[in-house]
């Protein structure tokens, strides 16, 4: 697989629709709905590991964006036009603040989903690293969670205790957590991202072909 630009699709393939255009057709909105699901199952259960202790939770962490990085991957290899990264993002942000994640978090990911959106856009929606820098960009939202931490340690760890942690925990997390441990979590995170991609890419390697993406 080489960073070049595909031949013409088919007509059929795109449905006379240019690679920047806006206009959303059903299986769009199904793609975009069916992997954000799996995306938030697969991060949602990495994540879940943390409840053992905030050590495992800051070593786990980072490696969600590599497991996630191939269902993320899959779907940028249906991604055919502009806007449905962005979609992809606005529908993960809303998912997240349900499972009490901050309204900041969700404008982070959002934030990040337009400057993917961007660099897919430079690539024409057509090219293998624009994806995997894509999904790298996307990767960065893991640093959205932590903003109330960096605006109030304590209150964050406070919470954490009365969000039927413990006080067993939040005295870990204390322990465990400072500003330069989180910020390790989030750059490793965005490694992890940009492996993920690769791993996504090699894993699909059949999909963009056939996408284009190649």
């Amino acid at each position: 697989m080489s960073d070049t630009t595909a031949p013409p699709q088919p007509a059929t393939a795109t449905a006379g629709r240019s690679p920047f255009s806006l206009t959303f057709k059903a299986r769009d909105f199904l793609n975009v709905a069916i992997f954000a699901v799996i995306y938030i199952v697969v991060i949602f259960a990495v994540a879940m590991l943390g409840i053992i202790s905030p050590l495992v939770m800051v070593i786990t962490l980072p490696l969600a964006p590599l497991v996630a990085g191939i269902p993320y991957m899959l779907f940028l290899s249906r991604v055919r036009h502009g806007g449905m990264i962005t979609l992809f993002g606005i529908v993960f942000g809303l998912a997240s603040m349900g499972w009490g994640h901050p309204w900041q978090s969700a404008l982070v990911i959002v934030g990040f989903s337009l400057i993917g959106e961007l660099v897919m856009y430079a690539g024409q929606y057509r090219s293998k690293w624009a994806a995997i820098w894509t999904y790298t960009i996307f990767s960065a939202w893991m640093i959205g969670p932590w903003i109330p931490f960096f605006l109030d340690p304590s209150g964050y760890i406070s919470q954490q205790a009365s969000q039927s942690m413990g006080s067993g925990y939040a005295e870990q997390m204390a322990s465990v957590l400072t500003g330069p441990v989180v910020l390790g979590v989030w750059v490793a995170g965005i490694v992890f991202g940009f492996l993920g991609g690769l791993l996504g890419a090699a894993v699909l390697r059949k999909h963009f072909v056939k996408a284009g993406l190649a």
